[in-house]
């Protein structure tokens, strides 16, 4: 699984990439963690607000951040 945390490098978005690296560990899951600054490649996934989380390609989230219980809920859909 490839995630991916789009963001410009706020503390929000740096929290966040740590929260889902303890999550994704904790749950036992094959996966990468990819920090995404570039402005023009978070635009291409058209998102207009971060932090976001890309699973595998697909945008989950955007514009907030997601509480340790809904990571675990969105790690476990995919």
């Amino acid at each position: 699984m490839k995630i991916e945390i789009l963001g410009s490098g706020c503390k929000k978005c740096t929290n966040l990439a740590a929260e889902v690296e303890q999550v994704a560990t904790e749950m036992a899951l094959e996966f990468s963690v990819e920090k995404v600054t570039d402005m023009a490649a978070i635009l291409d996934y058209g998102v207009m607000s971060t932090p976001a989380i890309v699973i595998d390609g697909t945008v989950i989230t955007a514009g907030n951040v997601p509480s340790k219980a809904e990571i675990q809920q969105l790690l476990s859909n995919k």
